[in-house]
Order: C-alpha cells, then structure tokens, then sequence
C-alpha cells in the first residue's frame, strides 16, 4: 500500500502521525519579515523560489503535515520525486530573504489546490502549501494589519511523518477530475492576471497616531527616491495614512515598476517624492 498524505485546506483532514528525528539543517538566528497577500479565498500566500526558480505562491497552511508542490511546479523548478512522491530542494527562499536549505517536500497535485485553480478562486495560480514540517521551525508573528509576516528561528525539530494509509486520500483526490469536469461545463475560466506586488523598503511605526518611517533598507526603492528615517507619512496618492493599516491597504495592489506619489511631512515641512516600486523576490 502506498504511501499517502491528505491535506486540509478547502475540504478535507490531513492526518498524520509524528515519529522522532534529527534536523539536516538549522536555519538562521535571524528573524525574517515575509511579505504576504491574502488570496481571494482569504488565505495567506508567500511567494518563494525553490532551487532559484520561482517565484512560487504558496499556501501558509498549519493544518497542512508538510510542503506540498505541483508537479508542473517541480518540473519548472528541476524537483525530482522519489516512488513515494517525496523530494528535496536544494535550496528554498521565502521572499523577505529567509532561506532554509535541504528541505523536504511533497510533489502532488492536491484537489483541493486543482479545485481552486480550476475555478480561479483565489485570484492568482496556486503552486503549493507550507506546511507544518517546515513552520514548526519558526515562532511565527501575525499580524494581519501589516504585510509582512515575522519568522523568528526556533531550536526545535519537528517530527517526520508517518503514514496511515492511502484509502482517503485517493477517495478524496479522485474529485479533482469532476471539479476539473464541472467547472469546463459550468464555462469558468481561472483569471491570473495577477501583478506581483511591488516592493518600497521600508519600515514604519505608528506614533501618536501618526505614521512615521522607522528605517529605510539602502538600495532600496524608497532609499533612491529620497525617503527618510523620521519622514512622517501623511497620504499615498489620494488616501490619508492615519495608521499602518492605511499604509498597507494602499499598497495593496501597487504592483512592480508602478509610480506611488508619498506625501511627508520631514521638520515640519510638507513634501511629495516619487516612488517608483522594485521587486520584492
């Protein structure tokens, strides 16, 4: 009987049991801010590169045993599965730049991932999941009125996975055919139109109800056009910034190489610099 792991992630139960072993690797001591976006299924998707190809977007799943990948995602990425339909990547990076080699990986087309993709609910191509084998590494920060998720390194290894069985899984994974079926007579057709978000470079903090420019990362788009740490951020474009959640909610849907007007306040006077938004990964 094959081996056989579920995911829970629109429907279903992934189930497993833990089973003791050492880590191949420790990553950095570093904490690490990822950025995110919420999909149209309001779920957390990072984007990642795996063996410098990407980038992927991938669901930020607890409730998933381990990371999954498509399969026509590890051929783009050179990824080759064992007979159990087991892989691992030489290398894997989160953008933000948090890097963890040699990880394990799961190479399945999941349904609940081809019902998504099918019907184009999520808004953009799903190409995987991050599951628990890797988040359980990290003491992990959310914070949904920010965009960034903060992954802080922790001295912990979790436990690999043992099997159950498969009867379930090939129970559930049969429906990806009739989802597939349905949503070609239903005439629907995935939108992935998706713009990547851009990236600015900096860091904020809010203080007495302001916004204001906690550091600026050198190189950086927001470095190049001449903001500051202290610059006080007042609106973008036509939306007043009263709080960080302003500020993340008009960056939103600022995608690579778009022009965003940031009106400051730097000692006591008001400025308008242009920034123009970089690549994140």
């Amino acid at each position: 009987m094959r081996w056989r792991v579920v995911l829970a992630l629109v429907v279903g139960v992934g189930t497993v049991l833990p089973r003791a072993r050492s880590a191949e690797n420790k990553p950095d001591t570093k904490a690490v801010e990822v950025p995110y976006r919420l999909t149209g299924t309001n779920h957390l998707m990072v984007r990642a590169k795996i063996n410098g190809k990407g980038p992927f977007n991938l669901i930020v799943d607890t409730g998933a045993p381990a990371v999954f990948i498509t399969k026509k995602s590890a051929k783009k990425a050179k990824v080759e599965a064992d007979q159990k339909e087991w892989a691992k990547f030489d290398s894997f990076e989160l953008e933000g730049g948090l890097k963890v080699d040699k990880v394990r990986a799961r190479v399945e087309d999941l349904v609940q991932l081809d019902g998504m993709n099918t019907m184009g609910l999520a808004g953009m191509e799903l190409h995987g999941v991050i599951g628990y084998e890797l988040l359980a590494r990290f003491r992990i920060e959310y914070d949904l009125t920010r965009d960034k998720l903060v992954f802080a390194p922790l001295d912990f290894d979790p436990p690999a996975l043992q099997p159950l069985g498969r009867k379930g899984a090939d129970e559930i994974q049969s429906m990806g055919p009739m989802v597939k079926m349905m949503a070609a007579l239903l005439g629907v057709k995935p939108n992935f139109e998706l713009v990547p978000r851009g990236f600015t470079g900096i860091e904020y903090e809010e203080k007495a109800d302001k916004v204001t420019i906690k550091s600026v990362l050198p190189g950086s788009p927001a470095a190049k056009a001449g903001l500051k740490a202290g610059d006080m951020i007042t609106s973008v474009k036509t939306v007043t910034i009263d709080s960080g959640k302003d500020l993340t909610r008009a960056l939103a849907k600022a995608g690579i190489g778009t022009k965003w007007r940031f009106y400051i306040t730097r000692d006591g006077k008001e400025l308008e610099i242009v920034v123009e938004l970089g690549k994140g990964l």
